[in-house]
């Protein structure tokens, strides 16, 4: 589960980068963001189900071209290879973007994992958050979102430590359970709780 939750977080931050930095949309054809700085940690108390993993992702990129009528900004990777974005107009600050400026991005993305008690009733959704620089300020901003799903315990197997999971899509996943977890103290139809939280950090630095 985390290996696979690391791999969806890193093609998640590449994808960020492309796709939301400084509020910018893709606008290239076949976008090739750049390599991504990744760092990684895992949290959980003995015996408990669940748990928190952390992942972090740092992008860099070089800004080559801009074109402030179309809006269309051109960014060069550590990797050599040059991507083509497009700013959204809530970026009020890309008059001060140049040829040569660095754009950084930081992406922070929390799974909490947990069981929740009997009868609780679920609470899916999410809830975002987005500030921007303002006006004349250095180009920049912070985005956070938190989305929690819910799924249901249909199946699981002591002699293999495993548990399948049914979601409200009717999805079903199948995951290991960790060797401290009592899972005779588990039941069919236990609801598993999943929060995911990602925040996305941006800033223009001068060379």
């Amino acid at each position: 589960m985390k290996q696979e939750y690391t791999q969806s977080i890193n093609q998640a931050g590449a994808a960020l980068f492309s796709a939301a930095m400084l509020t910018f949309t893709s606008c290239s054809s076949n976008p090739t963001p750049p390599p991504a700085e990744t760092a990684g940690a895992v949290a959980y108390q003995e015996g408990v189900p669940g748990g928190v993993v952390v992942n972090t992702v740092k992008l860099t990129a070089k800004v080559t071209a801009i074109d402030l009528a179309t809006r269309k900004v051109t960014l060069l990777g550590p990797d050599g290879k040059t991507f083509t974005v497009k700013v959204g107009l809530a970026a009020v600050n890309l008059d001060q973007v140049r040829v040569g400026d660095q754009v950084n991005a930081t992406v922070t993305e929390q799974l909490v994992v947990f069981v929740s008690e009997k009868g609780a009733a679920p609470s899916d959704g999410s809830a975002a958050l987005v500030s921007l620089a303002p006006k004349g300020a250095q180009p920049g901003g912070l985005a956070a979102e938190t989305t929690q799903v819910t799924a249901k315990i249909t199946a699981i197997d002591l002699k293999h430590r495993k548990a399948t999971l049914q979601f409200e899509d009717g999805s079903t996943k199948t995951l290991a359970v960790r060797s401290d977890v009592d899972l005779s103290k588990r039941n069919v139809g236990d609801q598993v709780v999943f929060q995911i939280t990602e925040m996305l950090a941006l800033s223009v630095e001068k060379p």
